[in-house]
């Protein structure tokens, strides 16, 4: 099936600006502090079990 690239778009915008008066500041910061806390985590798990293992190998 062929469609056009302006319906595309079209749908994509009005679903677009269809959400965004649904979306609270206050959720944008909640999300963006758990991301950044979620990277951090992840960032030093990896780290401490690098550390571990090279530590186990000598």
């Amino acid at each position: 099936m062929h469609t056009n690239l302006s319906i595309k778009v079209g749908t994509a915008g009005g679903t677009f600006l269809s959400i965004v008066p649904n979306i609270h500041s206050v959720d944008v910061l909640r999300t963006v502090v758990l991301a950044a806390l979620g990277a951090v985590v992840s960032f030093t798990i990896s780290w401490l079990l690098k550390w571990i293992l090279k530590k186990r190998k000598k």
